[in-house]
């Protein structure tokens, strides 16, 4: 289904074994990127690792352990240190400081908690390109004064998408805008939110224009007992927001919805009304209808969720256009359904079907 790698040491030697038992992962990564970067912004790879260059201060000042995880991954992967350090910037190279409209991916993430639901749930569908299907990773990370992490990521890069020990999940969506700066890139920011022990510290790791880029990071905790939040956080190069009401559900998709960022940040995503803001839209009658039926809100709400095909291919259940050039299009790559109440997690790759989900 997904190569899984149980990483444990010092930063260095969890990313060693990352780019060791991952380097086939790590090298279809690199030449997705390669040919992505081209299509959106004529970049050679020689440029783009220039431009991931322009973070290594910021990098240097926010964690060290994050340099060196990296360049162990390069070391075991075998590949130069620039090479890992442009792929954890990729959204800073690929989908930020835009100047023309563009297609965004297609990421749907939503959740709920009390009082919606008594168990907070997290999840989401990650699409993006389909040749990065092949370049999945699942990594348990054990590190030490850290909490263990599960965390589905594409070969090479030590931020995605996940779960940790002390409760707390993380979904991700990724919008595209006309601005960055040099700070820290926001998959190292993802990691970074991981490796917190609660809310007030994954937020500190994010906030006053500590991240590079703007994204949607969705992060749900429970402390134990049923107790704990979920809460919906924009970051931008400006500060962050936080977006969504407080009835227990949140969903967002690929376009910014804080009025107070988008003071600083233009959203250049082309497709906001015909298909993020639709997709959203949905997600949210989904859960709707659910609770106006009084059906059970659980993991297998989620999974029927997660597989809607309404308005294919642009559904929450992403389909490839194959009217679009070939670096725009964009797909489901996987889906993953947290249970952070229950601690249990269930995850499926590829287009999502209620029975192809298993837990892992």
């Amino acid at each position: 289904m997904i190569k899984r790698i149980k990483l444990q040491g010092s930063p260095r030697e969890i990313g060693r074994k990352h780019g060791q038992e991952g380097r086939e992962e790590v090298l279809k990564s690199l030449k997705t990127y390669e040919k992505l970067f081209y299509g959106y912004k004529s970049l050679s790879w020689e440029e783009a690792k220039d431009i991931a260059l322009q973070h290594l201060p910021a990098i240097e000042q926010y964690d060290m352990d994050l340099l060196e995880e990296m360049r162990g991954v390069a070391e075991g992967a075998g590949v130069e240190f620039e090479d890992i350090l442009a792929l954890n910037a990729r959204s800073e190279i690929a989908l930020a400081n835009y100047k023309g409209a563009v297609f965004a991916d297609g990421c749907t993430a939503m959740s709920v908690a009390p009082p919606l639901n008594q168990d907070i749930i997290i999840g989401q569908n990650w699409d993006w390109k389909s040749s990065q299907k092949d370049s999945l990773l699942l990594l348990d990370i054990k590190q030490e004064n850290k909490p263990d992490i599960t965390m589905v990521t594409e070969g090479g890069m030590i931020g995605k998408i996940g779960f940790n020990s002390a409760g707390l999940g993380l979904c991700f969506n990724a919008v595209l805008t006309d601005k960055k700066s040099d700070e820290v890139p926001i998959h190292l920011g993802l990691r970074s939110v991981l490796n917190s022990y609660s809310l007030h510290e994954a937020i500190s790791k994010i906030k006053g224009g500590q991240m590079a880029s703007s994204a949607s990071f969705l992060i749900g905790i429970d402390e134990g007992g049923r107790n704990g939040m979920a809460v919906n956080i924009e970051v931008s190069p400006f500060g962050i927001d936080m977006v969504g009401g407080n009835d227990g559900k949140l969903v967002h998709s690929n376009h910014l919805i804080s009025e107070q960022i988008k003071k600083n940040v233009k959203d250049m995503n082309e497709f906001v009304f015909d298909d993020s803001m639709l997709r959203k839209k949905r997600a949210e009658q989904l859960i709707d209808t659910a609770v106006a039926l009084k059906e059970p809100i659980n993991e297998s709400a989620f999974k029927t969720w997660l597989c809607d095909e309404f308005n294919a291919p642009n559904s929450i259940n992403h389909y490839e256009n194959l009217q679009a050039p070939e670096h725009r299009r964009m797909e489901t790559v996987f889906s993953i359904i947290m249970n952070l109440s229950e601690r249990k997690v269930w995850l499926s790759v590829g287009h999502p079907t209620e029975e192809q989900f298993e837990e892992i």
